[in-house]
């Protein structure tokens, strides 16, 4: 969901269990691959990488989305980026209840291509238990709770997702989604976008379903600008992995969503004492929660150490639970960082891996001048003993969130502008893909290629 995010956190809670089971009509021959000049190692990749530019920040917005192609002829919809759920779902023109924009422009038409019951997917989507199917050939419906007590109820439905990779091919691929028809949102304002892109480990996810059809590796990542903006990134021809620190994912954690720990808080290079933290990485979430002893920890030591300076805690101040006002109003986090120290996550089953966290990770300058405290009580949310590092903490990094080996990764970046990838598909040497469309889904459904 987006909107106001302050307590919008990961779809911890789904009322369905999502899953997917793909069967492909048919595969790349030599003669449908894209052809270039000169050959190299991605060239031999149909798909590689695909790149999409960001909008949004964390204050005053509170959500970071992405445009996304749907449908032929497509139709754009702005999609909230949530590492913490799997389905992707759009407002459904059905008609639409709670929508957010209700001209047509900003709604989904299905058209005749919902799933049924007795689709692979479908079947693979419901448990036994929640299956709400009568016969295999009514409409595969969806419902999906999200843990601020935001929802989506809608039909699922397949089409065409638009894609331009980083070797210069285009095309555009099945995927399975969303039509969401009654939306709920929490807090007294609803989100600007149009729904919700899911990015996920679980089978539902985009970056699974076009991992599984060979066009991408199945990883995702994503680069939030502290300015606004920023780019996300499906596949992993964009990470130089010399440069990443790398913490393995949980194996004990829930299947779908990207969980790594156990970790250390640190303050001002000193451990703590909170030991043994469970940490979701989570992009659907503004800021960060910590539990309740973590969170109670880390606001007395930041408190303690604040005592004597010239900035004073307010309650005038309600853009965030914790607040501190200067002798003048500050501009940025900049002019307040001087009296904040540094944080830090120590990674216990990584050596000397550490996700470092300057006070412009933690903090943000309300529009009152006052500068508050990102880091929220998780347990006052429902969250109980887990702990969700949100949008805050993932500023001017490159976070990749690395399926295929199981791990959790970062580095520093400029994640002001789009990354210039691969020069020798971005010069124009990749030779364009031509297909009519009709023909190419009588050959193979899953698949529509585009002209250049």
């Amino acid at each position: 969901m987006g909107g106001d995010k302050r307590n919008r956190v990961f779809a911890l809670t789904a009322l369905l269990i999502l899953g997917l089971s793909v069967t492909f009509p048919c595969c790349f021959s030599a003669a449908n691959q894209p052809q270039t000049k000169k050959k190299s190692a991605q060239a031999n990749k149909f798909g590689s990488s695909a790149v999409f530019p960001l909008h949004g920040n964390v204050y005053p917005l509170g959500y970071y989305s992405v445009s996304i192609n749907i449908g032929y002829p497509a139709k754009r919809f702005d999609l909230d980026i949530d590492t913490g759920s799997d389905l992707t779902w759009v407002q459904c023109d059905a008609p639409c209840t709670g929508c957010t924009k209700q001209p047509r422009e900003y709604l989904y038409k299905p058209k005749n291509n919902h799933l049924q019951c007795g689709d692979p997917l479908c079947v693979a989507f419901h448990s036994p238990a929640s299956d709400p199917c009568k016969t295999p050939d009514d409409q595969c419906d969806y419902e999906v709770e999200y843990a601020d007590q935001g929802s989506s109820l809608g039909v699922m439905v397949n089409d065409y997702f638009p894609l331009k990779f980083t070797n210069g091919s285009q095309l555009g691929p099945r995927l399975a989604f969303g039509c969401g028809y009654d939306q709920k949102y929490p807090g007294p304002n609803t989100p600007p976008t149009t729904g919700v892109i899911g990015l996920g480990k679980g089978k539902a996810s985009i970056v699974s379903q076009l991992s599984r059809m060979g066009l991408t590796r199945n990883v995702v990542g994503h680069c939030l600008s502290g300015q606004g903006g920023g780019f996300l990134f499906l596949g992993d021809d964009l990470v130089s992995f010399s440069r990443v620190m790398w913490t393995p994912m949980s194996r004990n954690s829930m299947e779908n969503h990207y969980s790594s720990g156990p970790a250390e808080l640190v303050f001002n290079g000193k451990s703590t004492g909170v030991k043994g933290l469970s940490l979701v990485f989570d992009s659907g979430s503004s800021y960060t929660y910590f539990n309740s002893q973590a969170y109670k920890a880390v606001v007395n030591l930041v408190r303690n150490d604040l005592d004597g300076k010239p900035i004073k805690e307010t309650n005038e101040d309600k853009s965030l639970p914790i607040c501190w006002k200067g002798r003048k109003p500050f501009k940025s986090v900049g002019d307040a960082k001087n009296f904040f120290k540094p944080l830090a996550l120590s990674f216990i089953n990584a050596k000397n891996v550490q996700l470092q966290l300057s006070p412009e990770d933690y903090l943000i300058v309300s529009k009152h001048g006052n500068v508050c405290f990102g880091i929220l009580n998780g347990s006052e949310v429902g969250l109980e003993n887990l702990n969700i590092i949100g949008d805050i903490m993932l500023l001017d990094k490159m976070l990749i969130y690395d399926n295929e080996n199981q791990r959790i990764g970062w580095a520093p970046a400029n994640c002001n502008r789009l990354p210039n990838v691969d020069r020798e598909y971005s010069e124009g040497n990749s030779q364009p893909i031509v297909a009519n469309l009709g023909i190419l889904e009588q050959r193979c459904p899953a698949y529509a290629l585009y002209d250049q």
